[in-house]
């Protein structure tokens, strides 16, 4: 029980980096790799920021705005000087590590003795159930990981019902538009670009407070923690769109966050049945490039059947 809470956890920290990518992916058809050097961007600000005395929220708040601003200069690296889509994140990303370092003074920043926010949420719910633990189902679980799974999951919430919010308001909608159809939000007057730069900011802000708790989730900030995490959110969007198929963008939102839910807890079985840890990025590429291949063979497959058909 104790593994199924704590993959639950991660899934739905993690579930923020993936919608994150939802939205640059998805949303505006970028491949930002930017996400690989934003999430340890927003696991140091906040790393750095609690260590110096400052109370978790602000930190989390204040690695949000730090992931925009690596966002942001993506997009304007693209929009601005021309550069491609990828080439534009990969340089930001390089960039990012480099400034990582700088903000932590070294490669890895432990919080295991700070006021974090599990730290805190543990505190609280001990004076209210009075208690280390509690009985579930059958279950003794620890106060502490219930009560970081639950703050995990009302950020969460809250975070998907601002975005729900926010991607429906004029502004919100001119963003979406602007994916589907640049060329016509053009004719319609509406800067492209400036759209395109606010959509990457949204996007590695949601990827840095990602960082941020999962730092404080996992006792530390590491330089090398964002390695391969934009696969991470590809495999959750993929997963979570295989759930609630082509739909609202509520679905989607929370097409998403199930998906890095469940993906996680798949990851945690295998892990538990004797996977290789040193295998798991491996796995989860290979997992990405069929789930990305697939759909293609099987359309090309039934399109031949088809064929087939037509000529018998």
């Amino acid at each position: 029980m104790t593994l199924l809470i704590a993959a639950w956890t991660i899934g739905l920290i993690l579930s923020l980096l993936a919608l994150g990518v939802y939205i640059s992916f998805r949303l505006f058809h970028f491949p930002d790799i930017t996400v690989d050097g934003s999430v340890t961007l927003g696991a140091a600000v906040a790393a750095v920021l609690i260590v110096g005395g400052t109370g978790a929220g602000w930190a989390i708040a204040v690695a949000f705005v730090a992931g925009c601003v690596a966002g942001a200069v993506t997009g304007i690296v693209h929009t601005k000087f021309g550069v491609h889509k990828l080439l534009s994140g990969i340089l930001v990303m390089t960039a990012l590590y480099s400034i990582n370092l700088h903000l932590m003074g070294k490669s890895n920043v432990p919080l295991l003795s700070e006021r974090t926010l599990p730290i805190w949420a543990e505190g609280l719910a001990r004076r209210w159930w009075a208690t280390d633990s509690l009985n579930v189902a059958g279950w003794r679980i620890n106060i502490g990981d219930l009560a970081t799974l639950l703050v995990s999951g009302i950020v969460v919430a809250a975070v998907c019902v601002a975005m729900f919010w926010f991607f429906r308001t004029n502004l919100g909608t001119a963003m979406r538009a602007t994916g589907d159809n640049d060329q016509m939000m053009r004719a319609l007057a509406v800067n492209t670009k400036n759209m395109t730069i606010l959509g990457l900011a949204l996007s590695n802000g949601l990827v840095a407070i990602s960082g941020a708790l999962l730092a404080q989730y996992q006792g530390f900030a590491d330089v090398q923690m964002g390695i391969g995490m934009i696969v991470w959110g590809l495999a959750s969007v993929i997963i979570g769109q295989a759930l609630v198929g082509p739909g609202s963008l509520g679905l989607a939102i929370v097409g998403t966050v199930m998906g890095s839910v469940l993906f996680r807890l798949i990851v945690a079985l295998a892990l538990r049945w004797g996977l290789n840890p040193n295998d798991l990025k491996l796995v989860t590429a290979t997992f990405v490039f069929v789930a990305l291949v697939l759909p293609g063979v099987l359309k090309r497959v039934r399109l031949g059947k088809k064929v087939q058909v037509a000529h018998a």
